[in-house]
């Protein structure tokens, strides 16, 4: 077993003595995404990351919406739910809240987890439910063809807006940490080493994990960041966030700016000790919240990794506290007594 099966996150999930492969974990269903979808980049780093969690494959579940990534389900050979749009987080709640012994995954996109499921994963993630979820960006709607979708940048001509959009996209690392988030994440589809990295500190946390996945849709919005793998850009634009570094690229840095917030400048018209050091530990999420916004106008450089990971009660935690302290008070509840109360009444 490895450090990581011991994780505060996984601490009530029975582990298993079987050793796995990539293979225990690849179902028997034919992959079907786009030839060269980002997708299938990310299950193939899923599938080979899951075995070091050393758990049975019958405690983890992976729950999705509706989306080219919610086909996900399918191809793992674990538990999994295909359920409805935008309602995975809702599911994926009750799961974890009552089932302590299991994984719990979600699979969404942008459009599914953004538009009409944005209610469900804003609270999912200020109850700091035990969830892990992946939210694939592409920054399109896929599955319907190539409308905009809540993350697409103003202006995007696509079949739904042909004359350019006028909404203002949603930045789903700052909209997490809004909600205050208790992990939230960036990576990318084709940086597999990263994102396990990513994933692996996302299970070793204890409560909602949020992680952005870069996803590329070669189809509707090929190429949507060809900066961040083109290698002679790449090392320029790439902020690294990691706890206890300076966040810097190859040519930027970020510094406090004089207003009080931070900014990025070249990283040789400053100090050594003036270079902004990575904090994703502080309870404070303002510093996370303004590196979120660092991608804003779209990839003059972009924060890629942790940006916050801090320990605060689960709500499934703090469910299972309120039902042991109601039974040591009152004893065994009575249902029955509960569903006839006096606030009840009969009709007919």
């Amino acid at each position: 077993m490895t450090e990581l099966v011991n994780g505060r996150g996984l601490s009530l999930v029975p582990k298993t003595d079987v050793k796995q492969s990539l293979k225990d974990f690849k179902s028997d269903q034919e992959v079907r995404w786009c030839p060269g979808c980002g997708d299938y980049a990310i299950l193939a780093a899923v599938q080979s990351f899951l075995p070091e969690l050393g758990l049975k494959r019958e405690n983890i579940v992976f729950v999705s919406g509706i989306g080219c990534s919610s086909r996900f389900p399918y191809y793992l050979d674990t538990y999994g739910f295909h359920s409805i749009h935008g309602r995975a987080p809702a599911i994926a709640t009750g799961l974890a809240a009552s089932r302590p012994d299991l994984s719990v995954w979600v699979i969404t996109g942008d459009g599914d987890a953004l538009s009409i499921g944005g209610n469900h994963l804003m609270h999912a993630l200020r109850r700091n439910v035990n969830l892990n979820i992946l939210l694939f960006n592409n920054r399109i709607y896929g599955l319907t063809k190539g409308q905009y979708s809540p993350t697409s940048e103003l202006g995007k001509i696509t079949k739904s807006t042909p004359m350019g959009s006028l909404d203002k996209p949603f930045n789903p690392i700052s909209l997490a940490i809004g909600a205050e988030a208790s992990f939230v994440a960036r990576t990318i589809d084709s940086d597999r080493k990263h994102l396990q990295s990513v994933l692996r500190e996302a299970t070793a946390h204890r409560g909602a994990s949020l992680v952005e996945i870069y996803q590329n849709c070669n189809i509707f919005n090929d190429n949507a960041f060809e900066q961040l793998k083109d290698p002679a850009v790449r090392d320029d634009i790439t902020l690294r966030l990691e706890h206890g570094q300076p966040i810097a690229s190859a040519s930027k840095a970020v510094v406090r700016a004089a207003n009080g917030g931070i900014e990025v400048v070249a990283r040789d018209s400053v100090s050594a000790d003036q270079i902004l050091v990575h904090d994703a530990h502080n309870p404070d999420p303002s510093v996370a919240f303004a590196l979120s916004r660092l991608d804003e106008p779209a990839f003059e450089h972009v924060p890629i990794g942790i940006f916050r990971s801090v320990d605060r009660p689960s709500y499934d935690g703090l469910m299972a506290e309120q039902l042991e302290d109601a039974v040591a008070q009152k004893g065994t509840g009575d249902l029955g007594a509960l569903l006839m109360g006096g606030d009840t009444w009969r009709i007919g």
